[in-house]
């Protein structure tokens, strides 16, 4: 099949960086951390539930979100039907690559951003294109918004490989390409594909019918959580999705521990957890001038509810019991606290 675009070379490998000694230990057990943390100060871990809990198949999520993504392109900003037929290799792309998206290239670089390989769509670019293009080793660009991307998300390798498949398109078939469409049009599009996919629910409908096609089972979560309730630390969950989907995912990963995962109004999960806010928004919800209303979600029916709770000094929990409730919708970092009885951010670590 000639989509017109250049196939890659190899799947990842031009990203990779060379083998090290295996450890032994295995990866999915190791801890990484970005500075020292003394957890005798830590009152209460949190967690994401998308892609930390929740550990989605790139092999059919993302394929199930690129494909989306290509029917929003075709049906909505009127790209050829041709993309229609297009396939996404979701082992090409890594974590920790840049965009460019005014020219169209796809980049790796170092910790002193001196960018060691570079790709135009699929097609590897020269040291002298390089130079021309980033300058030499005396000169750097910033490689920051609005002109580059970052992808750091594994929800972003899927749109950057779509991106690669649209500059090779567009630089053989100019004429195929919505008219006055460049570069950075086109990954503004891709863009708005992704979040019209989202927004529209019919990722998250998908996965709910069948969470086991796109979710890793992962039997060592609820001993974790129960590990941390036993220490006498408090849990809780922050996750940006609605409360009717994060109830079946939760419920999906929690169900080897549950003894009737069968009803649709089984919310045992939850006690695992001292308080759940979904539909968060993060990362606004951490903005100290984020004035977002809180609600109280009845898990049964998903009826949202005013939650008389103020941001203020932290609750006591000698003179309140806890809440009653303890699934929310919206808010901010404040109410978090509030709910938790905590002073501060630095008693919470976060697990994202």
């Amino acid at each position: 099949m000639d989509t017109g675009a250049v196939e890659p070379a190899s799947t990842g490998a031009i990203w990779s960086t060379p083998s090290v000694e295996p450890r032994s230990i295995s990866i999915g057990k190791q801890i990484f951390c970005n500075r020292s943390l003394n957890m005798r100060n830590i009152t209460a871990v949190g967690f994401d539930m998308d892609y930390t809990l929740a550990q989605y198949k790139p092999e059919t999520f993302e394929a199930l979100a690129y494909h989306g993504t290509i029917e929003k392109l075709v049906k909505d900003l009127n790209y050829p039907e041709e993309l229609l037929t297009w396939q996404f290799d979701w082992k090409y792309m890594v974590r920790g690559l840049v965009l460019d998206k005014k020219r169209g290239n796809i980049l790796k670089m170092d910790r002193h951003k001196y960018v060691k390989v570079a790709y135009h769509g699929f097609r590897e670019m020269s040291k002298e294109e390089k130079v021309a293009a980033y300058g030499s080793t005396l000169i750097r660009d910033s490689f920051d918004e609005p002109d580059y991307a970052l992808i750091d998300t594994l929800f972003s390798l899927g749109e950057a490989y779509l991106f690669a498949q649209l500059v090779d398109f567009m630089d053989n078939n100019p004429a195929k390409v919505p008219s006055g469409t460049d570069y950075a049009h086109m990954y503004r599009d891709v863009r708005s594909a992704v979040d019209l996919c989202h927004r529209d629910g019919t990722l998250k409908r998908m996965v709910a019918k069948e969470p086991s096609r796109y979710i890793n089972e992962d039997l060592a979560i609820v001993p974790m959580l129960q590990m941390l309730r036993k220490s006498g630390r408090s849990t809780f969950l922050v996750t940006n999705s609605l409360w009717d989907y994060t109830d079946v995912v939760m419920n999906y990963l929690c169900g080897p521990y549950m003894s009737d995962v069968s009803s649709s109004h089984n919310h045992k999960w939850l006690e695992y957890f001292d308080v759940v806010i979904t539909g968060s928004s993060k990362p606004s919800f951490f903005h100290d001038d984020n004035r977002t209303g809180l609600f109280e979600v009845e898990p049964d029916s998903g009826k949202l509810l005013n939650a008389d709770l103020q941001i203020g000094s932290p609750r006591s929990s000698q003179h309140q019991p806890k809440p009653i409730h303890k699934v929310y919708q919206g808010g901010n970092v404040g109410h978090l606290h509030r709910l938790l009885s905590v002073a501060s951010s630095s008693q919470v670590p976060l697990c994202w």
